[in-house]
């Protein structure tokens, strides 16, 4: 009955979190309408939504998303090539559960970790 999750992370400024998506991560804008304090944007087969939280401390932000893909090498190889900051702890690499994963952190710190099964 399930058929699809669209996590919801904050943003404190849309515009900036609107141009790193866009520009440095390669999503686009989902939907004809803006909205207030709102922003939906979407890559391939997903969707992550954001709402405004202005007093948000980035530091204390424990938002993460876990994003499976089927061509992990060339999707960080493409973050690479558009300067994206990987994860100092998130470097590409094979985890002992089976999955070669990576990591990035958004404007507001929020944790994007992508990830292929080698299984």
């Amino acid at each position: 009955m399930l058929t699809e999750i669209n996590p919801k992370l904050p943003m404190r400024d849309k515009t900036i979190t609107k141009a790193y998506y866009i520009n440095k991560l390669g999503f686009q804008v989902f939907g004809n309408n803006e909205f207030d304090g709102y922003l939906m944007v979407h890559k391939d087969n997903i969707q992550i939504h954001f709402f405004e939280f202005k007093d948000l401390d980035p530091k204390e932000n424990y938002g993460q998303v876990y994003i499976r893909t089927n061509d992990i090498g060339k999707l960080y190889q493409t973050f690479l090539d558009n300067k994206v900051t990987i994860h100092p702890n998130g470097h590409l690499e094979i985890k002992t559960w089976g999955q070669r994963e990576f990591a990035l952190l958004d404007p507001d710190n929020n944790l994007l970790t992508f990830g292929e099964s080698i299984k």
